[in-house]
């Protein structure tokens, strides 16, 4: 049940409130006094132990073990209002936890909800809609303006754009016509599409991802509870406390007082205390944690994984450089930003902006016309002028411009002859540069690497600046879980990024962080995710997890410290079970005060990337 926790925890408080005004009535109530314990110990008590027999039989043994076995003992001895106390404590803890670990929602759901369930397949000059199950290889399928592909095809009527970032990383539009690919998924632009399908939908790319994406959540290894680790450790000693005061002393009620006192709830309720502060505190700087296992795991990864576009980079294009031939800058910037203002390509806007920057007066034209996939053209002062990429143009005519660097590129032609070559690179952050170098002294981090399903040359020039050594280009998914599979099994990792594409591999990794909330997908599959574009906030979300581990282990330990000296007292006999469940109750809010601190964090304890 959802809430079982909450609803014992809250009959426990009622029946032990029952029990002090029956306690506070006199005498003549004393005949009902046990009841309202009785009651919360047999029935709560009764659920709380089956759940930890049953955790037995699966091979789970945490720290709770100690607070079920105080419960039985406190029934054989008649103990019910240190039962009572105990119930109350350890439903409270398992309240908190719950809490604390429940997600928002579901990767897969996610997933599913953007992928579309009916398919609009042409039938001579009829459209009829069909499951997208039933879409085989050949079908001719019609995708509406700004519906998803439901499959892999190729374009065989229509001209318009597809947004492919949700599945590429790529922040672009990209141009479809006829003989273009289309990804499933993709969303289409505003104008409609006739694809020819490539294979049958349940083979399409986007349910290759699905696959991956279950598969990695399967296989994404369990992570044992903080407290349930250290409890491995305690739970002996309090139990052989609890035997060595019944040997030595031969009552059964010392037994029972030790196990009591010794009720690990620094471990049970002062951790997730402790988390859901740091989760709070979080949240106030656009951190929003979904696992709260990532929070507890961040500041232990010495790998960190990370996509390149829209993650290292700004993930919009930016004009870097124009190289000239026969004619100057300035010229050339008045041909192709005199187009650019007619066109929505999205190279377009950052033309404008640089010849905007210079100051370049722009030119009337005529006969304008754009062909997506073929570039821009028109008259612009007398001048046939037109924009396209490097497909089509001869490459000796281009060995003047020189070689190509990393990023976009598109040609500048001037009655047919090529003029100016317009270079566009996704620049890197500002603090890109910096977020990267500051990884090792600061978080512990062994290794960088860059992994991403861009070209190449891009991502070598993006990791060459960025110092990172460790490069895998050209990824899909598939190859990127892989990698991240591979990397996880030798240490720790954390894997940042951002599109689609990498949630399998965020899933994946030891802790996965979104960065920005670009796809739902993403962030379902993340462990965090920053909501705003910045490096500084997964700096904070690396300090904050340092913090957090380091109030909850105080708490633990220190709680636990207080539980072994209060164990000696109750084993010579001088702290009776009802008396010892108040010690530990009074441990207790000692243990969750100081778990209180993970809600806060001092300015020197921040962030200092920059």
């Amino acid at each position: 049940m959802k809430y079982a926790n909450v609803i014992v925890a809250g009959g426990a408080a009622l029946g032990i409130v029952c029990y002090a005004i029956l306690l506070l009535m006199g005498p003549h109530a004393q005949e009902w006094l046990n009841y309202p314990v009785v009651l919360v110990v047999l029935a709560g008590g009764g659920y709380l132990v089956f759940g930890l027999v049953r955790g037995v039989f699966r091979g789970e043994f945490g720290s709770d073990l100690l607070a079920g076995l105080s419960i039985v003992t406190s029934v054989l001895l008649g103990e019910y209002l240190a039962g009572a106390i105990v119930v109350l404590m350890l439903s409270g803890g398992e309240a908190l936890e719950d809490y604390a670990m429940r997600r928002a929602s579901s990767v897969l759901d996610a997933l599913a909800k953007r992928m579309p369930l009916i398919a609009h397949k042409r039938q001579g000059l009829n459209t009829i809609d069909i499951p997208v199950i039933d879409v085989q290889a050949g079908d001719e399928v019609v995708v509406l303006p700004h519906e998803y592909s439901p499959v892999d095809g190729v374009v065989l009527e229509g001209h318009g754009s597809m947004d492919e970032s949700y599945l590429t990383g790529e922040p672009y539009r990209i141009s479809k016509t006829p003989g273009c690919e289309v990804i499933s998924g993709a969303i289409n632009g505003d104008n409609p599409l006739v694809i020819r399908a490539l294979r049958p939908a349940n083979d399409s790319r986007y349910h290759k991802i699905m696959k991956v994406m279950d598969v990695s959540r399967q296989r994404r290894p369990y992570m044992r509870r903080m407290a349930d680790s250290l409890g491995l450790l305690y739970t002996p000693i309090a139990v052989l406390f609890a035997v060595t005061a019944y040997l030595l002393s031969g009552d059964p009620v010392r037994f029972l007082a030790v196990l009591v006192v010794a009720t690990p709830c620094p471990l049970i309720i002062a951790i997730p205390v402790a988390i859901i502060g740091a989760i709070s505190w979080c949240a106030k700087r656009g951190i929003i944690i979904k696992d709260p296992v990532s929070l507890e795991r961040a500041h232990i990864c010495n790998t960190l994984i990370t996509d390149k576009t829209g993650t290292l980079t700004v993930g919009e294009p930016t004009l870097v450089s124009v190289v000239t031939q026969g004619v100057s800058e300035a010229e050339a910037l008045q041909f192709a930003a005199s187009l650019e203002r007619y066109s929505k390509h999205p190279l377009a806007q950052p033309v404008l902006e640089y010849a905007r920057e210079r100051g370049i007066v722009l030119s009337e034209v005529e006969g304008f016309s754009e062909v997506p996939g073929f570039g821009v053209r028109g008259v612009v002062r007398g001048s046939q002028v037109a924009i396209t990429g490097r497909r089509g143009i001869v490459d000796t005519a281009l060995e003047h411009f020189g070689s190509s660097r990393a990023g976009l590129e598109c040609v500048v032609q001037q009655d047919g002859i090529p003029v100016a070559l317009f270079r566009f690179l996704d620049e890197e952050r500002e603090e890109s540069h910096s977020f990267v170098s500051h990884l090792g002294p600061k978080h512990n981090f062994h290794d960088v690497i860059l992994l991403s399903g861009d070209r190449d040359v891009e991502v070598r020039y993006l990791a060459d600046k960025m110092g990172i050594v460790e490069v895998y280009s050209g990824k899909t998914p598939e190859e990127k879980v892989a990698i991240v599979e591979e990397k996880t099994r030798e240490s720790n990792t954390l894997f940042l990024g951002d599109g689609i594409n990498d949630a399998p591999a965020l899933a994946m990794a030891t802790v996965g962080v979104a960065f920005g909330p670009r796809s739902d997908i993403t962030s379902e599959a993340a462990g965090a995710v920053i909501l705003e574009p910045s490096l500084r906030k997964v700096d904070q979300f690396l300090h904050i997890s340092r913090h957090l581990r380091k109030v909850a282990l105080q708490s633990a330990f220190g709680g636990m410290l207080l539980s072994i000296a209060a164990m000696v007292v109750a084993g010579l006999g001088f702290l009776p079970p009802v008396y010892g469940a108040l010690t530990q109750e009074a441990i207790d809010l000692f243990a969750v005060l100081n778990a209180l601190r993970a809600s806060s964090l001092r300015s020197r304890d921040s962030v200092d990337m920059l």
